[in-house]
């Protein structure tokens, strides 16, 4: 019988200047800090890359020292099942998932689309984010950014109308759709929908705070919604019927691609659209969500597009088209 060679575990922070500043009703932020993983077993090494997200109560040294506790499982034997119940769903264990996957693929010499059973990927248009500012900057933003045919407009704070009105007007052509991350209210979402609707936006997601989501399900909705910050596993699903048309799926938050393809299906199958989101990270991270874009809707993984620079043997994206990785990236 042949032995699993024992692996090694290591894990790293790195910072990676954003082009300019995104901003979102939450915050803003000047530099993308991820974690990378890599899985060795001294012939073979497997990668994988996070976003610890401070709206989940992440931290980089958080989910360094989540990684650094369950290291040595995986030299007795810990494999990716294994670890989706060791382990909360979260950034962390999404590094840890991926890398798996990698390491998995570079031993067996099989891509990770075949490994999981599915058919190649194929190139897909993601979205372009358009930065929460003044109605003049994010006209401008949006006038830069011409070569995209789909952008994605953050929103949630006082003056959105203006703002979602700007945009339309410097990008007459472009699919709009966006995100509030949680900033309306009771008292100013219909006026916002209203306003998304004059300027023919397809989609909004998570117009109101996860907790506080419940008057959807009475409002009238002209425009599909998706949920984002309101789902995250399977168990999450149910609550969002009648609220919501979408569900952004998202590997940090999901736990990794493994629990990330489970979701999908079960998505899938109660009537969701799926949408696949990321963080802002490098194309470390947007690779494995490649494989799960490939049946979305709508596919937001634009990160390494929002750097000043991305890490070598990167994706590459053409005029708002985004193209599977090579292996010497991941998978």
């Amino acid at each position: 019988m042949n032995k699993t060679p024992p692996v090694r575990v290591n894990a790293r922070a790195e910072s990676w200047p954003i082009a300019g500043r995104f901003a979102i009703s939450r915050g803003s932020k000047t530099q993308a800090e991820v974690v990378v993983v890599e899985i060795s077993d001294g012939t073979y090494t497997g990668r994988g890359e996070c976003v610890p997200y401070g709206r989940y109560g992440e931290r980089v040294d958080g989910v360094l020292a989540d990684i650094a506790n369950i290291a040595p499982a995986f030299s007795g034997g810990l494999d990716r099942d294994g670890l989706r119940s060791a382990m909360p769903a979260g950034a962390a264990r999404n590094a840890l998932d991926c890398a798996l996957w990698d390491l998995e693929a570079k031993r067996s010499g099989k891509p990770v689309f075949a490994l999981a059973g599915l058919p190649p990927p194929r190139p897909l248009l993601t979205a372009y984010t358009i930065s929460l500012a003044a109605p003049v900057d994010m006209a401008r933003a949006a006038q830069a950014a011409l070569q995209y045919p789909l952008l994605k407009v953050k929103l949630g704070a006082d003056g959105d109308p203006a703002r979602i009105a700007a945009v339309r007007k410097a990008t007459p052509t472009a699919e709009l759709i966006v995100d509030a991350n949680e900033g309306w209210t009771a008292a100013n979402i219909a006026g916002n929908f209203a306003a998304c609707a004059a300027a023919r936006v397809t989609l909004i997601e998570q117009p109101l705070p996860a907790d506080d989501d419940a008057l959807l399900k009475t409002i009238a909705r002209p425009v599909p919604l998706c949920a984002d910050e309101s789902v995250h596993g399977i168990g999450s699903l149910a609550a969002l019927a009648g609220k919501y048309d979408l569900v952004n799926i998202k590997l940090d938050k999901t736990g990794g691609l493994t629990e990330a393809l489970v979701i999908a299906d079960a998505a899938s199958a109660m009537g969701f659209g799926l949408m696949t989101g990321s963080m802002v990270g490098t194309s470390l991270a947007m690779a494995p969500a490649m494989l799960l874009a490939q049946n979305a809707r709508v596919v937001d993984l634009d990160g390494p597009l929002l750097l000043t620079k991305d890490r070598d043997n990167g994706l590459r994206y053409e005029g708002g088209m985004i193209f599977p990785p090579e292996p010497s990236l991941w998978g």
